[in-house]
């Protein structure tokens, strides 16, 4: 069985619809409202590069179909040892959201339980929405029938932000809590922190405590003592 995690840990609060920044994936953020939104929508598995959004997505996903009254799981394959048992101790919910595809393949136990999983959701009426970093052919996957299986799902790619878009939504994120990031700073910053927006936004809520404790602005030196102190090697 899986574990039950309060809501708090279950769906972060940064992980919902409206704080994804779609650029170039606006169709597919439609398409996963909808899925969690509307019961019976065509199941969806999307398929992208690592920080392209995609758990993002899921997680959202998942708070919003709660949040409809449905019983929901978010299942992370790549985190966890036990992936036959995991997998079929979501079966029974009515929606759920299963990351990391690829981290099942070539286990033929893993596999056949979500080939189990998938059959009896879909006579159950659940809804599932899958994520992986490759489409359903591309996975390496054991079992043909779970790979035919996926590949009768919608896919959508996801693509990531581009560094102009990631330093965009950074500045516009800055700006809100009352920081001005300028060029200089977000300079320095993309040349030598190279990260996913998630973890970039998640770099600025510390910059913001550390700036308010030290009473300075964020400028590059700044930056440079607050990231040497934090994060060794960086």
């Amino acid at each position: 069985m899986i574990p039950q995690l309060p809501l708090a840990l279950r769906w972060p609060r940064r992980q919902r619809f409206e704080h994804f920044h779609p650029g170039a994936n606006a169709a597919t953020l439609a398409a996963v409202e909808q899925l969690a939104q509307a019961p019976g929508a065509s199941w969806l598995y999307l398929a992208g590069p690592v920080g392209s959004g995609k758990s993002h997505l899921l997680m959202a996903a998942c708070q919003a179909a709660f949040a409809g009254g449905r019983t929901v799981q978010y299942l992370p394959l790549a985190s966890l040892v036990a992936k036959a048992v995991a997998i079929r101790g979501v079966a029974g919910s009515e929606f759920l959201a299963l990351d990391d595809l690829g981290a099942i393949a070539g286990d033929r136990e893993a596999e056949h339980a979500m080939f189990d999983v998938y059959n009896r959701a879909k006579a159950e009426g659940a809804t599932l929405l899958f994520a992986a970093e490759a489409l359903p052919s591309q996975l390496g996957l054991g079992l043909p029938d779970l790979r035919s299986r996926l590949g009768a799902c919608q896919q959508a790619l996801i693509k990531p932000l581009d560094d102009a878009e990631r330093r965009d939504v950074l500045r516009r994120q800055a700006a809100s809590r009352g920081i001005e990031l300028d060029d200089t700073v977000l300079d320095w910053l993309f040349n030598r922190y190279a990260r996913d927006l998630g973890a970039l936004l998640d770099l600025l809520d510390r910059l913001d405590q550390a700036s308010l404790a030290a009473r300075r602005k964020i400028t590059v030196p700044f930056l440079r003592g607050f990231l040497r102190e934090a994060e060794p090697g960086q």
